[in-house]
């Protein structure tokens, strides 16, 4: 059974997002999961994400989820932003809410960092090329 669209197509959050992780060599998008998944052979961010609460969950429908540097990693868990999606944060993935006043050269980094760790050293020396 496939998971039910959590995310509006015209979403102006989304399409921002869109143009950080699609401008990264061979970076493509798929629905995974009934949210949006950027990725090389393997994802590097997500669209969206929850956390666990009780015997539920809360949506952060307008987040991104990242692969984190470890170094990086706590400080960005503990941002009023911040938060440890469910499922993913276990694997090192951290969430960040994007709210109104999102600083968009933070997440376009976080989601390079992402991208670096994912991608393969191939596709990393191509976009250190392309700078």
């Amino acid at each position: 059974m496939a998971h039910p669209r959590m995310f509006d197509e015209d979403d102006p959050v989304l399409a921002r997002l869109r143009e950080i992780t699609l401008a990264l060599p061979d970076a493509a998008e798929k629905v995974s999961h009934g949210i949006p998944a950027f990725y090389t052979t393997k994802v590097f961010a997500y669209y969206g994400g929850s956390v666990k609460v009780g015997d539920g969950y809360e949506r952060h429908s307008a987040s991104v989820l990242v692969l984190a540097d470890p170094v990086e990693r706590q400080a960005l868990l503990d941002a009023p932003h911040g938060y440890l999606p469910m499922y993913l944060g276990v694997s090192g993935w951290v969430g960040l809410d994007l709210a109104a006043e999102t600083d968009w050269t933070e997440v376009a980094e976080l989601v390079e960092t992402s991208y670096r760790l994912t991608a393969g050293v191939r596709r990393v020396r191509r976009l250190d090329q392309d700078r």
